[in-house]
């Protein structure tokens, strides 16, 4: 009786091959033939499917996390650069010190250049927290008069330094002068600055502002000030 016989099934194919090549043996050239069989695997059914599958799963995560270092860098750059009243700042931190720098075109001594002023508060917090209705100023040569010192631990002495630097760059005068008084002709601006109840900047006049200052704020008082003048340098480049 015939013995039959079981065969496996495997997922490869076969392919025959032939091969004649020479060697050199012992001197002699010889022509040496061979054959054989490559078994090579067969795709499985659904396997590329599968692989396809991997394939859009790996670039699916490559996709998040390209998007996440993109959100990341953003964020942080948010954190340190924003706008406010159309005036861009840059937070520079300086060991415990926190400055809000911006700069405008100017030109000194003849040729273009940049300056740069470094405010102590936030311009957006000085927003909410110090008022300012109504007070659109105009770039023009000011007589400043303090109706009393601000011994604030030197915070006059920046607060000052803040706005002479700022009228010198923009090429305007800033005059002491305690017998000027408010032009109402607006023929240069008039700033007092002056006690408070409260920290405020107001118009009070065609060309004239008080900015009120409460428990030692002069250096927010004049910062919202000098924040209102940047806004006007913006949108009026002086150069």
């Amino acid at each position: 009786m015939a013995e039959s016989k079981k065969v496996k099934k495997t997922n490869k194919k076969k392919e025959e091959i032939h091969e004649i090549y020479e060697v050199k043996k012992n001197g002699k050239e010889e022509i040496v033939e061979k054959e054989g069989i490559i078994k090579e695997e067969v795709i499985k059914e659904g396997q590329k499917k599968e692989e396809n599958k991997m394939m859009i799963s790996i670039l699916i995560c490559l996709g998040f996390l390209l998007l996440f270092v993109l959100l990341y860098f953003l964020a942080v750059r948010s954190s340190t650069h924003f706008q406010y009243d159309g005036v861009k700042f840059t937070v520079i931190k300086q060991g415990q010190l926190t400055l809000y720098q911006t700069s405008f075109p100017v030109i000194y001594k003849g040729n273009k250049s940049v300056y740069n002023i470094y405010l102590r508060n936030d311009p957006r917090k000085l927003g909410k927290e110090v008022p300012a209705p109504n007070t659109p100023v105009s770039i023009a040569n000011t007589v400043v008069n303090i109706t009393q010192e601000f011994n604030c631990n030197g915070d006059q002495v920046i607060a000052i330094a803040n706005l002479v630097n700022l009228y010198g760059a923009i090429g305007k005068k800033i005059i002491r002068d305690e017998n000027a008084s408010c032009d109402p002709l607006g023929r240069y601006m008039y700033l007092v600055i002056e006690l408070g109840n409260e920290t405020k900047v107001e118009k009070v006049g065609p060309n004239c502002y008080n900015i009120d200052i409460n428990k030692c704020q002069i250096l927010e008082g004049t910062e919202r000030f000098i924040v209102e003048m940047l806004a006007q340098i913006n949108s009026n480049p002086l150069n």
